[in-house]
């Protein structure tokens, strides 16, 4: 396990040692559920008015509530007498935190942040918090998102002389933060965000407060929740009810709240734009028993369900759904169609990723070892499978073919997105373009493919249907058409060039 330590010393100067098994981490990492959208991250912060607790324990069992938005790494950063420490290190939450770790981290607020790395590689330079210091103090940042002007910024800093560690572009926000930290941390805070472009959720921590933002088009989740003696910010709601709070209100898009023993500010740091909050959080990123401005995620997973039912319906003896997310869209499949529910396929709790090489033979074993057939279930039926999505395909073939070798006389999928024809540019690592393959394959063609007797997707006014709300959701990847302006046919660092407009700008001096 790789990690990084940052501790106080008898002066309350921090220090930190990088301990990296290079081994270990050499290797280009292979995700075993390489055929779906990777989630971005997930942030989390809690501030407890009482001086004299330590909230990292609490940050810590939070962590785990959000595991599902990023498995790379994992870190807590946490203050006590305006000294911050920070923990974090490669792995899952319980890989890298152990009892005593977490003793290390003192203090009454923390903030903290699992990774799935969209822009930076997966090292641990690049892992999160990040933490800067500097002469004003200290702060910490955990974001979660992708900047479209990164590069802009990142070169104009750097000929101001800010030296970077990392080649996240969240260190971007840290350094521009700390470069106009002497305006006082609201004029800090609010030069910053109107400069930086994207997606954002950012929790910041600082000396005496905990900050959270929103990017102004509200592109990922983030929520405020109240504790006995403090408050919590977290990408999503399930997170509060992990910790035991309760949960207040979604911070709305454009929203800076910042929170400091005296008082709760709240304001608004845009001009009222275009609401794009990411569809893909209701389809599969989102825990189901979390709420997401407003909208209940298993809700609308089942309503997804009783839409395709409405749209696709299918003479049926049983419809399945691919664990997990695909379950509430079965169950609401199968109450519009009167086709009785099963389960069909699990899934293994058990399997999560490797650091070997991708090539086709470990993709298609990853994916054996992942799902298997309830052959008792299936035999001599027709079934219907809902799935969330289809990325490459690779599981859905595959699916298709052990329902038929366990038996299934017919096999009928059905998907609750529309076809993924797009890379997402905001916080979502998704494959290169030639990689999706309902890019440049007809419907028709793609069913011909994974060897199925019919498939059919959600419309895309079926989707918006399912959210119950008009408007106001980020389509990008199912239409091409995205909410703040993106250039780049390809997903990656050399494709995704800041808006020309970007260059333009100027850092706001200080």
């Amino acid at each position: 396990m790789s990690s990084e330590i940052c501790h106080y010393d008898e002066d309350k100067l921090q220090h930190e040692i990088c301990l990296q098994d290079e081994d270990k981490f050499q290797h280009e990492t292979y995700h075993q559920d390489d055929d779906k959208f990777h989630e971005a991250c997930g942030v989390l912060g809690i501030f407890s008015n009482d001086t004299g607790r330590d909230v990292a324990p609490l940050v810590y069992y939070g962590l785990f509530a959000l595991q599902h938005r990023g498995q790379e790494s994992a870190g807590i950063a946490s203050v006590k007498d305006t000294a911050i420490g920070c923990r974090k290190g490669m792995g899952l939450t319980g890989d890298v935190f152990n009892p005593g770790m977490i003793d290390q981290l003192k203090g009454p607020a923390a903030i903290g942040h699992v990774r799935y790395s969209t822009m930076g590689s997966s090292a641990i330079e690049n892992a999160q918090p990040f933490v800067s210091r500097f002469k004003l103090g200290s702060i910490a940042v955990a974001h979660n998102g992708t900047l479209t002007n990164a590069d802009v910024v990142r070169e104009l800093l750097e000929d101001a002389g800010i030296g970077f560690t990392s080649s996240s572009d969240s260190e971007v926000i840290v350094n521009l933060i700390a470069k106009n930290y002497k305006k006082g941390l609201e004029r800090a805070l609010t030069d910053t965000i109107k400069f930086i472009k994207g997606s954002y959720a950012l929790v910041v921590l600082t000396g005496d407060a905990l900050v959270g933002a929103r990017d102004p088009n509200g592109i990922r989740p983030l929520c405020l929740g109240k504790l006995e003696d403090g408050w919590i910010l977290a990408s999503e709601s399930c997170a509060i009810d992990a910790v035991g709070g309760e949960f207040v209100r979604d911070v709305e898009p454009g929203e800076l709240v910042i929170i400091s023993r005296e008082q709760l500010l709240s304001f608004t740091f845009s001009e009222k734009t275009r609401r794009g909050v990411c569809s893909f959080e209701y389809v599969y990123f989102a825990r189901p028993d979390s709420v997401i401005d407003r909208i209940d995620v298993y809700g609308a997973r089942i309503r997804a369900g009783e839409i395709l039912g409405r749209e696709s319906a299918v003479k049926a003896d049983l419809v399945i759904g691919v664990p997990d997310s695909g379950i509430p869209a079965a169950i609401g499949y199968g109450r519009a169609t009167g086709t009785p529910f099963g389960v069909g396929i699990v899934k293994s709790r058990y399997v999560a990723r490797t650091f070997i090489s991708p090539n086709r033979e470990v993709r298609e074993r990853a994916v054996a070892v992942k799902h298997n057939v309830i052959k008792s279930e299936v035999r001599g039926k027709r079934v219907v499978v809902i799935d969330d999505s289809i990325v490459r395909g690779t599981t859905s073939r595959h699916l298709v073919s052990i329902l038929r070798e366990a038996g299934a006389k017919e096999v009928h999928f059905r998907v609750c997105s529309p076809p993924v024809r797009f890379p997402c540019y905001f916080g979502i690592d998704t494959p290169h373009r030639k990689d999706l393959i309902s890019n440049g394959n007809s419907v028709s063609e793609l069913c011909a493919s994974l060897g199925a007797d019919s498939l059919i997707f959600i419309s895309v006014e079926g989707l918006l249907e399912t959210l119950d709300r008009e408007g106001g959701y980020c389509l990008g990847c199912f239409t091409g058409e995205y909410p703040i302006p993106v250039s780049g046919e390809e997903r990656g660092v050399s494709s995704l060039r800041p808006i020309k407009e970007a260059r333009a700008c100027e850092i706001p001096k200080i």
